[in-house]
């Protein structure tokens, strides 16, 4: 007979797993039932075999937790090292090519896109990996490298590489990653990735401004100096 601990472990997981199940449906137009979404989709099978290889990791059963987590990628694409800290409700959207580090933290629901690597910067040791806070949208192939915060509520525009920390309520697009929108109007999840900002194009556009400004205080110093010479 399992004592009242275990009994209240297994419902915890029991939930973890249900939850994981309902953010596709929140997430995902496409979902259409639970049937389909257990058996076919590949990001929820890496979700959970993460969360199995995360238990035998922190017993310290490193080979039996990689071995796992290698077997999860070989199937689904999607690389998650087992000693990466994983909330409630993550959901990866198609999600090959996903990498997620070791000392990856990732709060509650937080969305991420295929391609998206949160990884580090080289060979150091420690906490060298990205901490995801809740709420958080990282779009597709944007990288987050290094010991780096990404705030509450952030999003990361597809194709972004971020090097430094992102406050809370902000919006990051570019290479390498600026913030363009920070503490506006309320961010929702869902990110439209055909209609980011874009700091280089409006640079680009200032420039152009300024230049067509220059060029007619040039026609009117020529209109002057023909008018003084005609004189």
């Amino acid at each position: 007979m399992k004592d009242k601990k275990e009994c209240k472990e297994d419902r915890k997981v029991f939930k973890t797993l249900k939850e994981d199940i309902k953010v596709v449906f929140d997430q995902d137009p496409a979902a259409r039932s639970y049937i389909e979404v257990i058996l076919t989709y590949s990001g929820l099978h890496a979700i959970w075999a993460h969360r199995f290889a995360h238990s035998f990791y922190k017993r310290k059963f490193f080979f039996i937790a990689r071995a796992i987590s290698q077997i999860s990628r070989f199937f689904t694409g999607i690389e998650i090292h087992p000693g990466a800290k994983i909330g409630k409700r993550f959901f990866i959207d198609h999600g090959m090519g996903v990498v997620i580090g070791e000392t990856c933290e990732i709060g509650d629901n937080v969305t991420v896109f295929q391609g998206v690597t949160l990884g580090g910067t080289g060979k150091e040791k420690g906490k060298r990996h990205p901490t995801i806070k809740d709420n958080a949208l990282i779009a597709t192939g944007a990288k987050v490298l290094g010991s780096i915060t990404i705030g509450e509520n952030s999003k990361i525009g597809a194709g972004s590489v971020v090097l430094r920390d992102v406050p809370d309520n902000s919006t990051v697009v570019g290479i390498p990653g600026k913030v363009v929108i920070r503490d506006g109007v309320r961010l929702k999840k869902d990110l439209n990735h055909c209609d980011l900002p874009d700091p280089i194009a409006d640079r680009f556009h200032e420039l152009e401004h300024k230049i067509a400004e220059l060029t007619a205080e040039l026609d009117e110093l020529k209109k002057e100096r023909i008018l003084n010479h005609g004189d």
